[in-house]
């Protein structure tokens, strides 16, 4: 069968067809045409590979180069171009013609290397398959590529390998899976083989499953596959990162509505223009010429180099800050954010459970994120008993301390939590099991919801608590483990376990579970020999109890800060998470995104919510459990549609689909594959602090554009000024197309750079985001526009009529060299929009200043060296006349800061 058969087959149906979940291991192996003990026979692989195809993703085609080099070439900035140099072709003008259309060329080019961007998820997501398993066919264990599974094989996981495809699990030995990935939760789920009910359980409830790409982290099993493919849930994920178009981000949304604008402007001129031009009788080649200067005076030429040195300079400092762009817009998106939708593990938490309360008889003791003590060594408290217990009874091991408490270790995550809570206490595992060695041990089985551990015990303080030569160590579920407990240890010595002992724990555990914590309990038992044959029954019997320890994935120490930060500058935060609703609330107060009456809502209760039911969902609610792909979907475009700038920060293949919604994707930088390939940004050190540096950056970004915008803007304003009224007046045409271009390029695009490394404005992170309906151009940049760019149209235009009147016969060259002058301080005022550029240390922008000097200094070389005069049709200046040029420049600056006093007072736009 050939793969494109196969890859046709494949995308028939990509969704699952059943809720295999709810169905008995019986009915699933029959719908399957299969037995745990023969697997499928070869003849029904063959019949199953040809309905079904391999057990691999299809890929669809992303926007081809050709697509993406006519989106650059067909945007109105470009066209008005192309009319303008097509119009000096004709009228004989090869050297504005060329200059034009190089500048046209260069638009494209740097077009195309910020939009093609190869696609690498639907890669990253193959990577995440196990490249062989072992099954079971024709009643033998065999090893397959797994890219051979299909419907109704029988495949065995262990500890350590890749799910391969989405399983309803048969047997299970203490099967463990981790599932972050997929659904957001940080302790691997613990695995079953009942039926479960109900068809739309979440998938992190969905205990008798395993998925495609999570990971066995303990335990074995045995387990039938159901779906393969695209019919996975990570095939899933794949289609819906597939079927998200490709969307302009706000930045392009806002130059593509300015392009409109300046061509609606630029007709408008021209028509009036052309029509005065005819009345008057003018010839139609000086008609046409004036069009060209037109219409290379309206175009921003610079645009979109300084735009690149923009973008490409805040990426640079944002990298410093250790946030990786990958995607140039998406760095002035960051500054429009409105509302960012984090995930919880991994992002605003530390992926990492650990202990933080120890609660023996009336005693009870709180860890500290980074405690290192000592002071438990050589105790025999019920305390520091109950952390021993809970460190021995357990596979995991302890790798490294530092001196900063900063604690590896390697294992179960929960039992990782155990051993590590007990190290910063000052009971290493090493030295406990120095005295306790291990000698015999009951697994943990879900039925009992126990593991219980043997000792041989050497141990003083453990011989004081319990003097017989092996010591039991159970741990478990509380409740399960207080049914066969019938003593208490208080801290001294050992007493009758009464009923309000059990009440008093039961209590604390249901306090502690409440709070989103994860609470198991430890117990332990003297044992005179120990029995050939471990009987769980009569071994977990008699126990004396010690207490709970109760654990969570903490939140990152500087996550709290950090969402703080982003209320303070506007924007609101929400969290997704494939999480219980409980442990999601929990983490959520804790870091202020929720308030005391705040609720989560499930993914449950999305699936059943109708469109106007969601709007008003994500507009009251900032928590969000046990959600799927497509819930998480619904949710940013919920957001989208109500106006909001999303940005969606996650790690997981399950975050994915999201990243690539989002206005702007982050992912963590010890993400999976997938998430940073469907990400526009990744956090390079895992800090979700770092994100509010990023939109810091972002803010300043865009004020440099928009300072540039309005810059570029009112310098083309006062050259349409000069290009078009002049005409009118029975004046010649004042500038001719390459000054024009030349001043663009030179004065807008050089002095444009310079401004984009301008510092930020004192209020950029307490003022509210932009709104993203909002133009580039506000009512404070149009009056900006209006006020500067009629002041020096006018001014230049008054100049040309007293040169002309004089007789003058450089005059065209001494209104070029005075555009350029008022240009340079123009630029040099606009530094701020608030404050006076004269109080400013001229210093902290260097580009700038440097860029003033270089543009002063071309300007000088095209009008006093031979070569280049004829090419821009200048005369030399005299000294005077140079000096009248520069002081039109300082009066620029003046007028610039007056007009900043009165039009923006104090704050920024």
């Amino acid at each position: 069968m050939s793969q494109s058969q196969r890859t046709a087959n494949q995308g028939s149906s990509t969704t699952p067809t059943k809720s295999w979940h709810t169905e008995g291991t019986k009915e699933a192996l029959h719908q399957n045409s299969t037995s745990p003990t023969r697997g499928l026979t070869n003849a029904q692989v063959r019949e199953k590979l040809a309905k079904y195809g391999d057990n691999s993703l299809a890929e669809k085609g992303g926007r081809t180069l050709l697509q993406i080099v006519w989106e650059q070439a067909s945007s109105v900035m470009i066209a008005i171009l192309v009319v303008a140099g097509v119009l000096a072709i004709i009228l004989g003008k090869p050297i504005d013609a060329v200059a034009i259309l190089c500048i046209v060329v260069l638009f494209v080019i740097l077009g195309i290397i910020q939009e093609y961007r190869a696609q690498k998820a639907i890669a990253a997501l193959k990577r995440m398959s196990s490249p062989t398993v072992r099954a079971i066919r024709d009643g033998r264990s065999v090893e397959i590529p797994a890219t051979a599974l299909v419907p109704g094989d029988i495949v065995k996981l262990e500890a350590g390998g890749v799910v391969p495809a989405d399983c309803r699990v048969l047997e299970v030995a203490a099967l463990r899976i981790q599932e972050a990935a997929l659904t957001g939760e940080s302790e691997p789920v613990e695995k079953t083989t009942e039926a479960l009910e109900g068809a739309t359980l979440p998938l992190g409830d969905r205990t008798n499953m395993a998925y495609r790409g999570t990971f066995v982290s303990y335990g074995r099993g045995l387990a039938l596959v159901v779906e393969t493919g695209m019919r996975t849930e990570l095939g899933r994920i794949a289609e819906l990162i597939q079927s998200i178009e490709h969307e302009a981000t706000p930045l392009q949304r806002r130059l593509d509505g300015l392009g409109k604008s300046l061509a609606v402007v630029a007709a408008i001129v021209a028509v009036i223009i052309v029509v005065a031009g005819l009345l008057r009788g003018e010839p139609i080649a000086d008609l046409m010429l004036t069009g060209i200067s037109l219409a290379v005076a309206i175009v921003p030429e610079g645009l979109p180099a300084v735009l690149t040195f923009t973008l490409a300079l805040g990426a640079q400092r944002m990298l410093r800050r250790n946030a990786l762009i990958r995607r140039l817009p998406a760095v002035e998106t960051l500054g429009s954010v409105t509302v960012i939708c984090s995930d919880k593990t991994g992002t605003l938490t530390q992926n990492k459970m650990t202990v933080m309360q120890y609660q023996a008889f009336e005693s009870e003791l709180k860890l500290e994120a980074q405690q290192v003590s000592a002071s438990f060594a050589g105790q025999r408290s019920a305390l520091a008993l109950l952390a021993a217990g809970g460190a021995l009874c357990g596979d995991a091991t302890l790798e490294s301390i530092d001196g900063d408490g900063t604690v590896t270790s390697v294992g179960d995550p929960t039992e990782m939590a155990l051993v590590v809570g007990a190290a910063r206490l000052g009971l290493l595992k090493s030295e406990l099991e120095a005295k306790l060695p291990r000698v015999a041990e009951i697994s943990f089985d879900s039925d009992r919801k126990l593991m219980t551990t043997i000792h041989r015990n050497e141990h003083p303080e453990w011989k004081a608590a319990s003097p017989a030569p092996f010591l039991v160590l159970t741990k478990g579920a509380p409740d399960n483990l207080l049914a066969v407990c019938d003593k208490l240890y208080d801290g001294s010595s050992v007493r009758p376990l009464g009923e309000g002992d059990r009440q008093y724990f039961m209590d604390r555990n249901a306090e502690s579970s409440s709070g989103g914590k994860r609470v198991l309990a430890v117990a332990f038992r003297g044992l005179d020999t120990v029995p050939a044959k471990l009987q769980s029954e009569v071994v977990e019997r008699g126990l004396v109890f010690l207490g709970l320890s109760a654990m969570i994935d903490p939140p990152r120490l500087e996550a709290k800060e950090a969402v703080a930060r982003c209320a303070t500058a506007g924007i609101r935060a929400i969290m997704i998470t494939g999480d219980h609703p409980i442990t999601a609330l929990a983490i959520a107060r804790e870091l202020g995104i929720a308030q005391g009456d705040s609720v989560a809502l499930t993914g449950q209760q999305l699936a059943e919510m109708n469109k106007d039911e969601l709007d008003q969902a994500v507009k009251t609610t900032s928590i969000f459990a046990r959600v799927s792909p497509e819930h998480k979907l619904r949710i940013v475009g919920a957001l989208q549609e109500q106006g909001e700038v999303v940005a969606m920060t996650g790690d997981g293949v399950n975050d994915a689909p999201a990243l690539k919604k989002a206005d702007i994707g982050v992912a963590m930088g010890t993400g999976t594959d997938v998430a940073k390939e469907a990400a526009d940004m990744v956090l390079v050190d895992d800090n979700f602090a770092t994100i509010v540096g990023a939109v810091e950056e972002g803010r300043v970004v865009f004020d440099n554009l928009r300072r540039f915008i309005m810059f570029s803007i009112s310098g083309n304003l006062s050259k349409v000024l000069i290009v078009a009224f002049p005409p009118l007046l029975g004046l010649p045409l004042l500038l001719r197309p390459i000054q024009v271009l030349w001043s663009n390029l030179m004065t807008d695009g050089l002095l444009g750079v310079g401004m984009g490394v301008e510092q930020p404005e004192r209020d950029v992170m307490t003022r509210p985001p932009v709104d993203p309906r909002e133009s580039m151009l506000n009512r404070h940049a149009l009056i900006h526009i209006g006020a500067i760019g009629s002041f020096m149209g006018l001014a230049l235009i008054g100049l040309a009529v007293y040169l002309l009147q004089t007789g003058a016969p450089n005059w065209q060259t001494m209104v070029f060299t005075s555009l350029a002058t008022m240009q340079a301080g123009r630029a040099w005022g606009v530094r701020s929009f608030v404050r006076s550029a004269f109080l400013m240390n001229p210093l902290t922008n260097l580009v700038l200043l440097s860029m003033l000097l270089v543009v002063l200094s071309l300007q000088l070389a095209v009008v006093y060296l031979p070569p280049l005069q004829p090419y821009f049709h200048t005369l030399a200046l005299s000294p005077v006349e140079l000096l009248i040029a520069a002081g039109l420049g300082v009066l620029m600056y003046g007028f610039v800061e007056l007009e900043k006093h009165l039009a923006w007072g104090k704050s920024s736009p």
